[in-house]
């Protein structure tokens, strides 16, 4: 099959225009799998339109979908315009319209298979028709194909561990259709296309009996402290698990802006976006959101901040259609009872309810039921400003080492984040260094984001030994602290909240409620939190004339943390237990006045509860990069980098596997010139990401707990899900290799751009001061 196809469930494998032409001979109504694609696809074509409302040109295929469901948009100026357009640019073609048809049911009729997964086989026709059938299966989006292979979808039940996020709160997602889309329709684009960006991630599940809603159609322009507000009101349908589709479009020039979701004062999302090119982009990012079945089936106020700028430099608005999925799936998770926000409480006032440190304490003060039997505490932080790059901070002895005129941002390259309940500390997450699309140099981003930027993912503390203290029916303080390190310049170092501006971070306790006795009651905690072990070193090097040539810093840090209780359920003594132990490094060296870094971080851990959920990770990070100031102004930042994000995640309730292992890297080349005479920034770039995902069986050799060397059994406890390798060079996909797991499904091509022999040419990026893209101080 070509590679413009999808897999709808009952139908097999169907380009757009195929599925309109099902669904247009449709008898008795278009069946629930098939009319959720064309929504998706909808959507998706709808926010092209307002992207560019007078210059976007339909492909025949977008047309047909917009023809089929032209009584949705009545007379609408933007659809009217695109019609006109796509007849004056088809002019030609027009006498190919009628044979469409023919060629469609003959190819339908050719359709001997029966088995519902190989779909339809094309007959033999030229490249003009196969236009109208198949826009991305010939030379239409700038690239050449130069190998596709597919195979049949022979396992319904593959992406059992596609979710993860919050597993110590909801275990482990139990095994449901998976639906694979090809990530890109223009995957080497040239300069007057659309360009579709992505984050590398495992597919999510999208089994069929679905219903859908459009939970927000809006255009963020001048939207700082003005969110998006509407009423959340739960589907008429039943549902045991729920997906969203976050579907944005851009044009013209714009900077990496920060967007969160609530419902009422719980935040539930956290994204990012993409830079815009002049012509547009566009993504779309599906996230399972069953963990919050609690809020989904009850009405909500629902808020959606996405501050945005807009002026006659900086043009690019955010035109976003979120559109919330629904269905009913085999369980094997209970999802919490109540889900309690720790956040600023502001959707009364329909604001966002983020708490932003240091600037203010992030602090709530609330009751936990009585019946509480497990509590998990839920945290999504992240720094912005002049925190956005805290992992290439310096010691704050050292802030002012190349002079007055070239501050440094200090309190260390370290940050903590602190829980404390009533005053006492609960636990930490040692944050992932989040990379946003306009960090370092801006053309590592493109089209392939950063880990993570389009869904920040959240650390998780088990506060189930505190609920003796808990469940008493009294008001509770719950405070999150974002942490650096001062130092004396001799090599002493204490934990500060005084760092830079600034953290944007919320909370929320996922509960868990006994429903056999009224109040949980246990023993005291007892807690093993001394403060962390720190060693930190600076060197100065001077040069011939005395002056500080170049400086070299390193820091190593570890902690533990143990909290025990014993609690008294209907089920009788419990003990129950949180175990962190956490290592972190970095070091690293400035130069040329401190234009000039080299550094590499390491930050591991492993964190444990009673419960059985066993989590283990890793993030690694190196960059080198340089900037340097011309004559007029003018400047160039030239950059590498290599990151990582493993994590090995147990749980004794998952169903089918015991739990996952996903590795996650990217590496790196980018350059970046600003020329503030003209407004404009341009960059190059080229970056590599591998991803696998792999499923833990129930380990019977013992492998998890290094029991055996032998490869044979170690093939036995582990089982792949999910691969993917990408390579993306200045703005384009230049090579794909996509396997899903048992499915054996193999989805792999080399794409070569039109503009392959000017590949050196510059992308145009939004202009930015190169302290800001660097977080190398104040500017």
């Amino acid at each position: 099959m070509g590679g413009n196809t999808e897999y709808i469930a009952g139908h097999g494998y169907l380009s757009l225009g195929q599925a309109v032409h099902v669904a247009q001979n449709s008898e008795g109504g278009v069946d629930q799998n098939l009319a959720r694609f064309l929504e998706t696809k909808l959507a998706s074509v709808w926010a092209k339109l307002n992207a560019q409302p007078t210059s976007y040109v339909l492909p025949p295929d977008e047309f047909a979908l917009l023809n089929y469901y032209r009584t949705r948009f009545g007379d609408n100026e933007i659809v009217r315009s695109a019609t006109k357009r796509f007849w004056d640019n088809h002019k030609a073609a027009q006498y190919f319209c009628l044979a469409f048809d023919y060629f469609m049911r003959s190819a339908f009729s050719r359709d001997t298979s029966g088995d519902g997964v190989h779909g339809v086989h094309f007959p033999d026709i030229g490249p003009l028709l196969s236009l109208f059938l198949s826009k991305s299966a010939w030379k239409l989006c700038g690239r050449t194909l130069l190998y596709i292979r597919r195979w049949p979808l022979v396992c319904l039940s593959l992406m059992l561990i596609a979710i993860s996020q919050s597993t110590l709160a909801a275990l482990l997602a139990p095994p449901r259709n998976l639906t694979y889309t090809p990530t890109l329709s223009k995957l080497a684009a040239n300069e007057s296309s659309v360009l579709e960006c992505l984050q590398v991630a495992a597919p999510v599940p999208n089994p069929a009996g679905s219903c859908q809603q459009v939970l927000m159609v809006h255009t963020f322009a001048f939207s700082y402290g003005q969110p998006f507000v509407a009423q959340y009101a739960p589907p008429d349908c039943e549902f045991n698990h729920a997906t969203f589709n976050f579907t944005v479009t851009s044009a013209g020039r714009q900077f990496d802006r920060l967007a969160l979701m609530f419902l009422d004062d719980t935040e539930v999302f956290r994204t990012s976006t993409a830079e815009p090119t002049r012509d547009g982009i566009i993504w779309s990012y599906l996230k399972d959101m069953s963990l919050y079945l609690t809020l989904l089936k009850t009405p909500h106020k629902m808020i959606f901040d996405l501050g945005n700028l807009v002026d006659d430099t900086y043009t690019g608005v955010w035109n976003a259609t979120l559109t919330a999925t629904f269905y009913s799936a085999e369980q094997t998770f209970h999802p919490a009872d109540v889900i309690v926000p720790i956040s600023a409480q502001r959707s009364g006032s329909n604001g966002s309810s983020a708490f932003v440190v240091p600037e203010s304490r992030a602090l709530s003060s609330l009751k936990v039921p009585r019946n509480a039997k497990k509590a998990v505490f839920s945290i999504l932080a992240c720094g912005q400003a002049a925190e956005e790059f805290w992992w290439s901070n310096v010691l704050s002895s050292d802030t002012r080492v190349f002079g007055d005129d070239a501050p440094l941002y200090g309190h260390s390259p370290f940050r903590e984040v602190q829980v404390l309940i009533d005053g006492e500390l609960a636990g930490v997450a040692w944050p992932f260094p989040i990379i946003f699309t306009g960090g370092i140099v801006p053309g590592f981003w493109r089209p392939v984001v950063g880990i993570d930027a389009f869904d920040l993912q959240e650390d998780e503390i088990d506060i189930s030994p505190f609920l003796p203290r808990l469940t008493d029916d009294q008001l509770h303080t719950f405070e999150i602290r974002v942490m650096g390190l001062d130092d004396d310049g001799n090599g002493n170092a204490i934990l500060t909240e005084r760092i830079e501006s600034n953290w944007v971070v919320t909370g929320k306790i996922f509960v868990w409620l006994d429903s056999g006795i009224n109040t949980v009651t246990g023993t005291v905690p007892t807690l093993r939190t001394a403060d962390p072990l720190v060693k930190l070193q600076s060197t100065r090097h001077l040069g011939r004339n005395g002056s500080i040539q170049s400086l070299d810093y390193s820091i190593q840090v570890s902690r533990r943390i143990d909290t025990t209780a014993t609690l008294y359920t209907s089920h009788g003594a419990e003990i129950t237990s949180w175990q962190q132990r956490l290592e972190f490094s970095n070091s690293g060296t400035l130069d040329n006045n401190g234009n000039n870094q080299r550094m590499r971080q390491d930050t591991s851990g492993r964190e444990c509860s009673s419960s059985g959920y066993v989590r283990t990770f890793e993030y690694p990070l190196w960059v080198i990069s340089a900037y340097e100031q011309r004559p007029g102004g003018n400047l160039t930042i030239d950059g590498m980098m290599g990151r990582g994000k493993d994590v090995d995640q147990t749980s004794d309730l998952a169903p089918s596997f015991r739990g996952s292992h996903s590795k996650n890297w990217q590496n790196g080349t980018a350059s970046y010139v600003s020329i503030p005479a003209e407004k404009r920034a341009y960059g190059t770039g080229a970056t590599e990401q591998f991803f696998t995902l792999t499923g833990i069986n129930d380990d019977p050799h013992g492998v998890l707990q290094g029991a055996t060397n032998n490869a044979t059994s170690e093939n036995e406890a582990y089982e792949a899900l999910y691969r993917r390798h990408v390579l993306a060079v200045n703005n384009s996909i230049v090579y794909n290799d996509e396997e899903i797991g048992c499915q054996h499904e193999v989805h792999s091509w080399v794409a070569i751009p039109d503009n392959w022999a000017t590949m050196t040419q510059m992308h145009e990026f939004a202009s930015q001061h190169s302290r800001a893209l660097l977080g190398r101080g104040p500017h």
